[in-house]
């Protein structure tokens, strides 16, 4: 209805004159050009939605050959292009209906016109005012005598080893995918500290995103897979200090924003006092999402600020909340932020690399074939379905084809090629506001995920097969006035909250669990190798383990189920909640050594022993021949599991690690 008046309320104009010069006994005429007149309108607004809202039309099966439109002229004439298509024909467009208006009513109709056409132009000067005093204020003294900002930027299942200052090079390498995945990175990467080898005690966003910001292990806070109850969510709230809790309470600024990923601070902020993602997994949401998205009408004219009064509920739906949308809401609130004294602690997460590795024109086709036309084209072909049915994935994924693995391996590049241009606004907006010079920068992740390397398929924090790519996320700490330097002694993403919190110079916890890593960006002679524990996540697939039977668990949606109590969540089943955790993988990592934990459907534990430095695959089981190499670490691994103390590789092996050969 809406949509409609203003549409009468425009094409009434140039409808009227049409009408007038034609004969009454041709009234179809006039209907002919309603209708075109319409089309053209929304097919205007199509166009336009393409320019200034791309997120709506990333699946290139709908919105492709309109991104090559607009990308046929060079990219600095782009600006002006957008002005000429976008914003003057429509404001010139409004000049004209509210001076056809304004002649039509007349003596008091125009004194009605003429008022409402004063108020809107009042508001938006007095918007542009106040936009150009926010730019004004922070352009100017650099804040040096600030105190330090903290700014993280994750991106979920961004792999560590998948950046090109890790030393990685896609396949194609020709035109636009020549710079590599990560330009921007790479090139901030050499003024900051990059730590190699960093993991996640937990391949899952929701439980990892609480150690991150708890500094705790998932054991430890309590949640141990992604569908925990209220009761669970309160205790965890109840045992751990987040680190934005302790920074609000030092003065600082706290905010959390993100996609689709990020949705769980919804459910649960750690200390963030702002919160700006999309909301977090329940059944509601979903029902809703597919109501409104099912009238494209919504997107199309409602992605503004009257949209969000009448459908509050779409700031935060997944399809509106896009890595351009984050982008451009940190940029606001960065502007915003330099006139303030106020130090700021920001978490920013994005979804760029999360599956279906679904990215945006020009990246999902960057680095891939030009030539492939299989199922793989601009998004991994997922069945949900059959992922939460029960449906035998792993042989299904074992079986894909070499091509079909390299596609997938190039979509997820372009998902870090998109991460890497949003990475770099971020930056470009610190300079621009004159913050950049005091503030940490830390980039991060949740998890990686595997891409068909050796031993795995895909998918991620579901078993120790392989090199753990899934559980091997970046780490790199930009401190200014910190020298650049590179550790290879491995970390944890616990390590990262009692780092952070070293450098703010805030009273940390006991409760913690991570080590402070500040010591070795001012000493690296202090930096030793951590070790690694994890657990893998929620059970969507028991990958097989040679020799034995695991317990047997139902598919996901036997496993779960609606709570109407806490807001229509998804969560597991009561009868589950034991099982679950019992039944999953453990695994300890030193420097060289991997040794892995599988319960039995008997009840009993079998062990896996891998030389990660001669075996980087875990290929070859030495279990049984390095008894003397198991032992020591199977009791610190049970320790971890049964008793929830961690043993460092000094207590595991006080003479030091042993040989490959005896």
């Amino acid at each position: 209805v809406i949509v409609g008046l203003v549409a009468w309320v425009v094409l009434v104009p140039l409808l009227s004159s049409l009408a007038s010069r034609w004969s009454t006994h041709r009234p179809w005429k006039t209907v002919g050009v309603s209708v075109i007149a319409c089309a053209f309108l929304h097919g205007y607004f199509m166009f336009r939605l393409v320019d200034t809202r791309p997120y709506f039309t990333s699946d290139a099966a709908f919105g492709s050959w309109y991104y090559a439109i607009l990308d046929l002229p060079p990219e600095s004439w782009r600006p002006a292009i957008h002005l000429l298509l976008f914003k003057l024909p429509i404001w010139a467009g409004l000049l004209v209906v509210v001076w056809w208006w304004w002649r039509y009513f007349g003596r008091r109709g125009r004194s009605i016109t003429g008022a409402l056409a004063g108020l809107v132009l009042l508001g938006a000067t007095w918007v542009g005012v106040s936009d150009f005093l926010g730019q004004s204020e922070g352009t100017g003294d650099s804040g040096s005598e600030r105190p330090m900002n903290v700014i993280i930027i994750g991106s979920d299942s961004l792999r560590g080893d998948k950046l090109g200052y890790a030393g990685y090079r896609p396949e194609r390498s020709d035109g636009a995918a020549a710079e590599g995945v990560s330009p921007n990175i790479d090139r901030w990467s050499e003024d900051a500290s990059v730590f190699e080898i960093c993991r996640t005690p937990l391949g899952s966003t929701f439980e990892s995103g609480i150690s991150v910001m708890t500094s705790t292990y998932p054991h430890t806070h309590g949640i141990q897979q992604m569908f925990p109850t209220l009761g669970e969510l309160d205790e965890m709230r109840e045992r751990t200090i987040p680190i934005a809790e302790l920074a609000s309470a030092n003065g600082f600024d706290t905010a959390s924003v993100g996609d689709w990923c990020a949705g769980f601070f919804e459910l649960t902020p750690l200390g963030f006092e702002k919160v700006s993602v999309s909301s977090f997994d329940n059944f509601q949401i979903y029902m809703s999402q597919v109501v409104l998205m099912a009238h494209f009408i919504v997107p199309l004219y409602f992605d503004n600020e009257l949209g969000y009064r009448l459908f509050p509920q779409i700031r935060s739906f997944a399809q509106f909340v896009t890595p351009e949308v984050v982008t451009r809401r940190v940029e606001r609130m960065l502007e915003k932020q330099a006139g303030s004294e106020e130090p700021f602690f920001w978490n920013v997460f994005y979804s760029c690399n999360h599956l279906p590795y679904r990215s945006s024109e020009p990246y999902n086709r960057l680095f891939s074939d030009p030539d492939y036309k299989g199922p793989n084209a601009t998004g991994v072909d997922f069945d949900i379905d059959g992922f939460i049915g029960g449906t035998v994935l792993e042989d299904k994924w074992s079986a894909l084809p070499l091509e079909e693995a390299e596609q997938i391996r190039a979509l997820y590049d372009g998902c870090t090629r998109q991460f890497d241009d949003c990475f770099q606004r971020l930056l470009d907006a610190l300079d621009r506001h004159g913050l950049r010079e005091n503030t940490i920068i830390v980039l991060t992740a949740d998890h990686g995920d595997d891409l068909y390397e050796e031993g795995v398929t895909l998918g991620h924090g579901l078993s120790f097969q392989g090199a753990d790519a899934s559980y091997h996320v970046p780490l790199v700490i930009q401190v200014p006035g910190h020298r650049p330097q590179r550790f290879e002694e491995p970390v944890r993403i616990i390590d990262i909250a009692p780092t952070l919190a070293d450098l703010l110079k805030i009273d940390k916890p006991d409760g913690w669990e991570g080590q402070s890593l500040e010591p070795w960006l001012r000493n690296e002679g202090k930096a030793v190798a951590l070790p690694f524990y994890g657990e893998t996540q929620f059970p969507f697939i028991q990958f097989r383990v040679e020799g034995i039977e695991r317990p047997k668990l139902p598919p996901m949606d036997g496993l779960t189920m609606i709570d109407p109590d806490f807001n229509h969540q998804f969560v597991m089943r009561p009868e589950f909640r034991i099982p679950v955790v019992e039944a999953k993988q453990r695994c300890l990592r030193t420097a060289d050594w991997k040794l892995v934990c599988t319960p039995t459907a008997e009840g009993t534990r079998h062990y896996q022993l891998f030389h990660t430095a001669s075996d980087p695959d875990s290929l070859t089981d030495l279990a049984s021949a390095r008894p003397d190499v198991v032992e020591p670490m199977r009791v610190a691994l049970e320790r971890w599991i049964d008793e929830k103390r961690e043993t460092l590789i000094d207590g595991i092996f006080p003479d030091g690690e042993p040989e490959l050969s005896r």
